[in-house]
C-alpha cells in the first residue's frame, strides 16, 4: 500500500509572496532612507551606502515601484491566508503563551518545530502585518495628502503622518533584524522556505 504523499512546510504561494515581500520591503527600505535623507525629521540621515536612489527623483521613483509590488503581492498573500486556512498558524497568541515562549526564548530553550508558529512567533508576525498595513496607509497619505485628505486627517496630517510612517518602518526593521538573527540561530528553517519542503 502507498503511502500518502507528503505536503509541502510552505507552500508556493507562501514562499513567492515571502520572497517578493522581503525584495519589495527591502528596496522601499533603502528608497525610503534616502527620501528621508531629502528631509529629515530627526537630527541624522542614513548613509548614502545603504540607500537607494542616489538622488530624491529617483528615490521616489523606486519607492513607488516597489510600492505597488508590495500592495500586490500583500493582497494575493492576505487572499490566499484567509482561503487556506492558514492565518490560523499565525492566530495571535494568548498572554500567558506568549510569556512561556518569550522566556524558554530568553534561555534559549524555545522548541521550533518546522512548519509551526510558536508563539513569540506569532506575536511577531501579527506585529509585522499591522506595521505592514500602518506603513501602506500612513505612505498613502504622504504621497497624496490632498487627494487622500481624509485619511491623511485620520492620521493627523501630512506632518505626523511622516512620523507615522517612519515609526512603522522602523518596526518592520527591528522585524527583519529579528527574523534574520533567529534564522540565523535556527539556519533549518531556510531551505524550505526556498524548496518547500516535505512533512
Amino acid at each position: 500500500m502507498r503511502g500518502t504523499k507528503k505536503q509541502a512546510i510552505h507552500p508556493l504561494v507562501l514562499r513567492v509572496t515571502h520572497w517578493l515581500n522581503a525584495f519589495a520591503i527591502v528596496m522601499m527600505i533603502g528608497s525610503g532612507w534616502q527620501i528621508y535623507n531629502a528631509s529629515p525629521l530627526f537630527n541624522f540621515t542614513f548613509p548614502g551606502t545603504i540607500t537607494i536612489g542616489q538622488w530624491l527623483g529617483a528615490a521616489i521613483a523606486w519607492h513607488l515601484a516597489m510600492m505597488w509590488l508590495l500592495v500586490a503581492n500583500g493582497l494575493i498573500y492576505f487572499v490566499w491566508t484567509g482561503a487556506s486556512g492558514h492565518w490560523r498558524k499565525l492566530a495571535p497568541p494568548g498572554p500567558r503563551a506568549i510569556w512561556a515562549d518569550m522566556k524558554l526564548a530568553l534561555s534559549f530553550r524555545l522548541k521550533h518545530d518546522t512548519g509551526a508558529y510558536n508563539a513569540v512567533q506569532r506575536l511577531l508576525y501579527c506585529g509585522v502585518l499591522l506595521a505592514g498595513v500602518v506603513v501602506v496607509l500612513s505612505g498613502l497619505a504622504i504621497w497624496k495628502p490632498v487627494q487622500l485628505w481624509p485619511l491623511s486627517d485620520l492620521l493627523g496630517g501630512y506632518i505626523v503622518s511622516r512620523y507615522v510612517h517612519f515609526f512603522a518602518m522602523a518596526a518592520i526593521v527591528a522585524f527583519l533584524a529579528v527574523h534574520l538573527m533567529l534564522v540565523a540561530l535556527v539556519p533549518k528553517v531556510l531551505p524550505p522556505m526556498v524548496t518547500g519542503g516535505r512533512q
